[in-house]
């Protein structure tokens, strides 16, 4: 994958793509962002214009599943799956960035437990109908208008 920088800058910085309607999405989104005291992580809905925007600025952007999380990093770095579940869980603060460790685990393996989890959460996590509207102390890290 080549390197990109996403425009305009408004959208620089290591950015977030999920799943806007999914319960367990939304709650780690909230997880992300209080274990995140730098701030290095925005965020956007996948189906926003803000995603569509910067995954058509990549040039070798990796298939896509609608049950993937993406992270685009600001060094052009676009990571999927579990990929990108281990390097944003390695930035953030406290004991969970100890999860990154399990880059051990083969991807295969690694993708094939996110891929169980992708399918199942709406039934387990529940689905919203329309995109969750973000707490006041998280708003100006959405960058699709949430």
């Amino acid at each position: 994958m080549g390197t990109w920088q996403p425009e305009p800058a408004a959208f620089a910085g290591d950015i977030v793509l999920y799943d806007g309607l999914c319960g367990l999405c939304s709650r780690v989104v909230r997880f992300i962002a209080r274990h995140d005291a730098r701030g290095r992580f925005r965020f956007a809905a996948l189906d926003s214009d803000v995603a569509r925007a910067l995954l058509a600025a990549a040039p070798a952007v990796p298939p896509l599943l609608p049950d993937s999380v993406i992270l685009v990093e600001a060094g052009g770095r676009v990571s999927v799956e579990s990929d990108a579940v281990l390097r944003i869980a390695a930035s953030l603060d406290g004991p969970v960035r100890h999860l990154a460790r399990l880059r051990i685990v083969p991807r295969v393996v690694r993708d094939a437990v996110y891929r169980l989890v992708a399918r199942t959460r709406y039934r387990i996590f529940g689905r919203h109908d329309v995109c969750e509207i973000p707490a006041p102390w998280l708003r100006e890290r959405f960058l699709d208008g949430a």
